[in-house]
């Protein structure tokens, strides 16, 4: 087995069932690495309250997370923690407040549009950081796993498609991607089956600042690097899932792995090992006895 000086991987289905499932087994088996030095980065589209309900820095000791990375809300944030402990940013993405109230406006034309041109209701949450997330499945509800599961992808397609957007998927992103540039903003658009996320950021950006400003510096390759998550399958044509922005231009020379356990088409470029979180955490535990 290659062993890698650093691991980037998704939280939600990729080390934890969900954000509320109990996390002893993960701290147990991302321990062991940050004991040695491997950097373990976490990039997720949640805010870090919901990392182990806020506590994770609670978990590790001091020297620990000092080789502990966080690139979370879809590209917003970027923490190491400081020589306390503390959580400290180590990379700004400069978004202002005008910027967000924008892509707040472009949210709410998305829903106008698919409302009043098709029919199609949809719900929006505003209070995400630099993004909106618009339900376009209000009807279909994932409990605690907020993550892409089933048979979500074709749900979405026949809704679509009822309400008159033929292209399903495809679709929707042309039409979000088409107010964006009405509106004069470079929105970032991205879409897990059941919701359509809207910003100027997203995960590439997290990996890219990363990388830049904290592995690079430290001697740390992108062929020295291993990134894994659960959502890379094909959505629609030009789109595939969240984890896919994991591979930028930068990171592009890493090894790139899925655990997703839905059935589907996937990039060349990644490996799918499938077994959802159980087989991640038995990689971490595998690289710790390197």
């Amino acid at each position: 087995m290659k062993r890698y000086k650093a691991v980037f991987f998704d939280w939600d289905g990729t080390a934890v069932v969900n954000r509320n499932a109990p996390v002893d087994e993960a701290v147990a088996a991302m321990a062991p690495l940050l004991e040695k030095g491997v950097r373990l980065l976490i990039v997720s589209g949640t805010t870090y309250k919901n990392l182990a309900g806020g506590t994770l820095h609670e978990r590790f000791t001091v020297p620990q997370l000092q080789n502990l990375y966080l690139g979370l809300g879809r590209g917003s944030y970027n923490y190491g923690f400081n020589a306390e402990g503390r959580r400290v940013e180590v990379a700004d993405p400069g978004v202002t407040p005008q910027t967000v109230l924008r892509i707040h406006d472009a949210a709410y034309r998305i829903h106008r549009i698919l409302w009043e041109k098709y029919g199609y209701p949809t719900d929006i949450i505003f209070d995400r950081p630099n993004y909106c997330k618009i339900d376009i499945m209000n009807s279909n509800s994932r409990s605690e796993n907020l993550f892409l599961s089933g048979n979500e992808v074709e749900l979405a397609r026949q809704s679509l498609a009822e309400h008159g957007l033929a292209g399903g998927i495809t679709d929707l992103l042309a039409l979000a991607r088409g107010v964006g540039q009405e509106l004069g903003l470079p929105l970032k658009v991205t879409c897990d089956a059941k919701y359509l996320e809207v910003g100027v950021l997203n995960k590439s950006d997290n990996v890219d600042a990363l990388l830049s400003q904290v592995l690079f510096p430290q001697g740390v390759a992108a062929e020295e690097c291993a990134f894994w998550g659960d959502e890379f399958l094909n959505l629609a044509d030009g789109l595939d899932g969240s984890d896919s922005f994991m591979r930028t231009a930068l990171s592009a020379p890493g090894d790139f792995f899925d655990v997703g356990t839905v059935p589907g088409v996937r990039p060349p470029w990644v490996k799918h090992v499938g077994g959802s979180i159980r087989t991640f955490l038995d990689f971490l535990k595998a690289q710790g006895e390197l």
